[in-house]
């Protein structure tokens, strides 16, 4: 991969190419800009193994005080753009000061990488892996370029997997009874449940059930928090009778969804909830929140 660094005319390309690039899965990650590039799939605990290119532009000599390599675990909040925690940080120098003519060449290994969390783009938060490339130079700018990784961490089928048993009631006017058949679900998974009405005194208009996002950054007095609606799926339209049940069947693989994340490094948690929305006929929203654990299977071949 070649780029221009910076605004100025770069004197060299860098690029990086991972030893197994033709035959690693690539995924989409969207950019700042909002573009979405292919870039190689990572999991915790891998190599990542490579070589640095450097090529001169137009015969011109590239003199440096060095070039280095270094793996980059980062989390930028939005609100404080620009300001990058390293959580991961690995460094392998590449070339002592010097001069170079013509294209040169350097492998690079990180092994055994420990990347504890998954790649993630919220709404008020980033968290990424890159490989930093750095030409040092005396009076003048660096040069520098970037190679983004993704990074996805699996789980196992969780051996115990409780249902979900949850009542709403308003009092002599309406009582409901719903049940999930469990409350961790894998990126893939189905939603499958049930709804009970045992007492219906108000005109019900429809019912749905949402799943909503909620991503919280920062601490204390500073915790700002989004919440997002990822998916309405309408359950039923019309006036239920007591007695009636009412199936759920919500398949999660259409969505957007990542897996829960807690306290991550500090700085962000990401929660998933179910939320059951009843409308009356005078516009009257009677909700039940509950939230749910959510996870990236592995898969065993």
């Amino acid at each position: 991969m070649n780029f221009i660094i910076g605004a100025f005319k770069a004197p060299c390309n860098i690029s990086i190419t991972l030893s197994d690039g033709r035959t690693r899965k690539q995924v989409p990650l969207k950019k700042e800009n909002g573009q979405t590039i292919m870039v190689p799939l990572f999991k915790s605990q891998e190599n990542i193994i490579g070589e640095v290119a450097i090529e001169p532009v137009h015969g011109k000599k590239v003199e440096h005080t060095g070039v280095k390599i270094e793996l980059l675990g980062q989390i930028e909040l939005y609100l404080d753009r620009g300001n990058f925690y390293d959580f991961t940080s690995l460094v392998r120098e590449l070339d002592v000061p010097g001069e170079i003519y013509d294209k040169k060449s350097y492998p690079f290994e990180f092994s055994t990488v420990e990347m504890p969390y998954e790649t993630y783009n919220g709404v008020n938060v980033r968290l990424r892996y890159v490989l930093k490339v750095t030409i040092s130079r005396n009076y003048v700018n660096n040069i520098v370029e970037y190679q983004d990784l993704v990074v996805h961490n699996y789980t196992p089928l969780p051996p115990i997997n409780n249902s979900i048993k949850m009542e709403v009631g308003i009092e002599d006017c309406l009582h409901i009874e719903f049940e999930y058949s469990k409350s961790k679900y894998h990126l893939k998974d189905v939603i499958i449940g049930k709804i009970y009405f045992l007492l219906v005194r108000i005109k019900i208009k429809n019912m749905e059930l949402e799943i909503r996002r909620r991503e919280s950054t920062g601490s204390g007095q500073n915790t700002y928090v989004e919440t997002e609606t990822l998916a309405k799926y309408e359950l039923m339209d019309g006036a239920p009778v007591r007695g009636e049940s009412i199936p759920v069947r919500l398949f999660l693989s259409p969505y957007e969804l990542t897996p829960t994340y807690r306290n991550i490094n500090n700085k962000f948690s990401v929660k998933y909830y179910l939320n059951l929305v009843l409308v009356d006929e005078e516009d009257r929203r009677y909700f039940k929140q509950q939230e749910i654990n959510v996870f990236r299977l592995l898969e065993i071949s």
